[in-house]
This record gives C-alpha cells, structure tokens and sequence, in this order.
C-alpha cells in the first residue's frame, strides 16, 4: 500500500522562471540547489509547496499541452492575489472549467515548459457532498 505523495517532478528548460512561479505564485520555499554539483540527472532545485515536496531538474520543455494538472489549494481570500501575481510574470492562463456551484474557485495556468497548474479553493470533501446533493436532487425530482 503506498503511504502518499512523496514528491513531484517538473523537467524545465529553465530554472530560474520555475522557481519565480514556485516561490512567487505557489509560494513555496527552495530547500536545495544542486548547482554544477549534481546528484542526479541534470541541475535540479527542491522546493516545500505547503508540506508537498517539488523537484524541478534542468532539461527538456514538454513537447505539447495536455490537461494533465497539478493542483494546489489555495484559500478563497487568496485568489484575486494569485491570479494577478500570474498575470505579472506574464503566464498564460485558460478561463476556469464549468463548475458545480459550491466546488471551490480554480485558476489554471502553464509555466514555460507545457506544464498544466491549478490552484483550487475547494476541497474533494466539498466535491463529493455538492455531487452528492446533485444526485439526490436528480433522483428525488418528478
């Protein structure tokens, strides 16, 4: 049985610009920087985003943009802050997807590379109980 998330690595094609968008809009703190020194495959930084470790290493941009995400909670009172910290370091950002009302607020964005971000105020708790009502409510209607 696995035990959680251990870590989450983005293969960059610069550094510098992932960590502005890890510390600046995931406010995370850089932990390691292995310079020339490598222990690994190529340059690499860890970051703490909240208690998520994150690994970036030097290399490649992804090929292509696919939905593939990941997703870190913010709270509500934070987003317009978020979002405009994004808009200023000039990353293209997609309008939100259809939502169920009460699921929580996103803000999708790529870094340079094609990776897909989501900063989300909602919780899968809040997720499963609104499908949850959405379900009844079908079922319970004439």
């Amino acid at each position: 049985m696995s035990r959680g998330l251990s870590h989450i690595t983005f293969i960059v094609s610069d550094l510098e610009a992932m960590t502005r968008i890890l510390i600046d809009v995931l406010k995370g703190r850089q932990v390691y920087e292995s310079g020339e020194d490598t222990f690994s495959l190529s340059p690499e930084k860890f970051f703490l985003v909240g208690d998520v470790w994150v690994a970036i290493m030097q290399g490649d941009a992804l090929a292509e943009r696919s939905y593939n995400h990941v997703a870190f909670k913010i709270e509500e009172s934070e987003f317009e802050n978020r979002l405009e910290t994004i808009r200023s370091l000039g990353l293209e950002f997609k309008p939100p997807r259809p939502r169920v009302e009460g699921e929580g607020r996103s803000i999708y964005f790529y870094d340079n590379d094609n990776h897909l971000f989501e900063l989300h105020t909602g919780t899968l708790e809040m997720r499963l109980e609104n499908y949850r009502q959405i379900l009844l409510e079908r079922r319970t209607a004439p």
